[in-house]
Formats: C-alpha cells, structure tokens, sequence
C-alpha cells in the first residue's frame, strides 16, 4: 500500500480538517464521473479514497503510525527495509495489542469502489392471467390468485376492467438472488363474455326483445342494467332496431364517470298467435307506406 500521507499530499502531523480538505479536493478531481474512461484517474481515486479510510479513521491512523515507526514502510513488501530490517508481518507481530493486518484488511472495500458497483439486480416478474365475469369486470372486487411459485394473492379487480388490461402488484415477483428487490407481477384480466350485455368502450350494449303491441302503442319495460333492472319508456311506433340509451348505466370510466347503457329494440313475434294472424289478414298499411322505401336504386 501506498504511503496515505504522501497519496493525500499532506504531512503526517496534518490535522483531522486538512486531511478532510485535501481528500474532498482530490475526490473532486479524480471522480470516475468527472473522467469517463481515464483509468489512471480511477486507480488514483481508488488510493485516494483508501488512504482517506484510514487516516480519517483516528485509531486506525494511530495504529498505522504505529506500524509504521515498528519497521515496516510504504509498500508493506516482503523484502527488508531500509537499514537491514526485516518485514514486518502483520499475520504474526502485535504491537500495543493491536493486530495489524485489521489496519488494511477492508480498505479495498472502500466507499469509493462501492459507488461503481451496480446495484444489486431485481428480482424476475411473474405473469398470471385471471378470468373474471361480465358482471365481476363492471362491477370490480377482490378475487384471489394462486402464482407460479404457489404463493396467494388477493387482487383488487377495479370496476370497469377491461378485457386484456393488466393490473401491476409491486413486489409480488420473484425474490432477487442478490439481495435487490423483488421482481413485480403482472396479473392480465380476461373478461368472459355475458349472455345478454356486450361492451364497446365505456358503454354497455343490450338487445330487448319486445312484443308488437309495446313496439306499436307505446309501453314502460323493465330492462336489466349492470347495476339491476329499470324501467325504460317504448315510444310509440318503434320499430326493431330503434336505440334507445340509459345515461350513466355502463362501465366506470378512468376519469371516475360511467358510460352509457344502450338498449336497441328487437320487436319479437309469438310463434302461433291466430289472433295476430287474422288481424294482419286484414291490416291494410296506410296509403304511401313501404318499409323498404329507401332501398329503392
């Protein structure tokens, strides 16, 4: 090892502030961030930084002044000294009590190595796909997951999931090897599809079937909604295909609104009404009347 009085450019009576100084004044200058791809700059800091662990350090400064004044000098070599002194060995000797070789024995972790070294890798993030219903996706709810690992989660389905949207759990992953983080897992929301309801963006889209005098006459229906059935008023004269809409009866939206319920009139005919029958027998369509007027080319 380098002598640290000499690495630092100070004199070995310098006091705990000048040895701060110098040391701040060389780590400014010799930071690998100030001198991207200059090695000697890096080898430099690195001393620096070792000889200011030391020296910063008063009992260890004491007991390296120690060593130094028992024989062995800068360099710690296995050769002898100056003056035919032998090496000093920091396994065997003590001096004060003090075992030597702890003097040295961290200084290659110093702080200044440890700002290079890449943080600790995060842990692998797992996948798992989770089905919900019509209803549980409009609606939102806790359902509980079973990951690859086997572990158990509960998971927090928010109303208005879509099919395909993907919900993160932070730290949910795989456990780092390396003592970083954990991985995260990404739970994909599959909605399955509902007998009557179907989705198109925020709104809800139903077909009510309805009977031929509520088509002609007019009539107040019950409709079923994701949020359980209301009345919906029949205009007169409606035929299949009319839409009608219920404001605010579909999915919960992102700005915290809901979209629109609507309901497209399907005028359905019994399978055997003679009444109906004899009555259309009859019927004659008022003058000028044809429903396929404008499917004329």
């Amino acid at each position: 090892m380098d002598d640290p009085y000499k690495t630092l450019g100070v004199s070995k009576t310098a006091s705990a502030e000048e040895i701060r100084k110098a040391y701040r004044k060389l780590a400014k200058e010799l930071h690998p961030d100030a001198n991207p791809g200059n090695k000697d700059a890096e080898e430099r800091f690195k001393k620096v930084s070792q000889a200011f662990k030391l020296l910063s350090d008063a009992e260890k400064r004491a007991e390296y002044d120690a060593a130094a004044q028992a024989g062995f000098g800068a360099g710690m070599g296995g050769a002898a000294g100056a003056g035919g002194r032998r090496p000093f060995n920091f396994r065997q000797s003590r001096h004060q009590g003090a075992d030597f070789s702890d003097i040295f024995s961290d200084l290659f972790t110093d702080f200044g190595t440890q700002t290079r070294q890449p943080p600790p890798r995060k842990g692998a993030d797992v996948r798992y796909s989770l089905t919900v219903d019509f209803m549980q996706a409009a609606q939102g709810g806790k359902h509980r997951v079973v990951l690859p690992d086997g572990r158990k989660l509960e998971v927090a389905v928010p109303a208005g999931a879509a099919d395909g949207q993907v919900l993160r759990l932070r730290g949910q992953g795989e456990a780092s090897a390396a003592g970083g983080p954990a991985g995260d897992a990404y739970i994909e929301v599959k909605v399955s599809e509902h007998k009557y309801f179907s989705r198109e963006g925020d709104d809800v889209r139903l077909e009510l079937p309805i009977s031929v005098k509520e088509a002609a006459l007019g009539a107040k229906v019950r409709v079923p909604t994701i949020d359980g059935p209301v009345d919906l008023q029949v205009p007169a004269g409606s035929s299949s295909g009319t839409l009608l809409r219920l404001r605010g009866r579909g999915f919960a939206t992102a700005k915290g609104k809901r979209g629109d319920q609507l309901v497209r009139l399907m005028v359905a005919l019994p399978a055997s009404d003679k009444a109906l029958r004899d009555f259309l027998e009859t019927w004659t369509p008022p003058s000028g009347y044809d429903p396929r007027k404008g499917m004329r080319s």
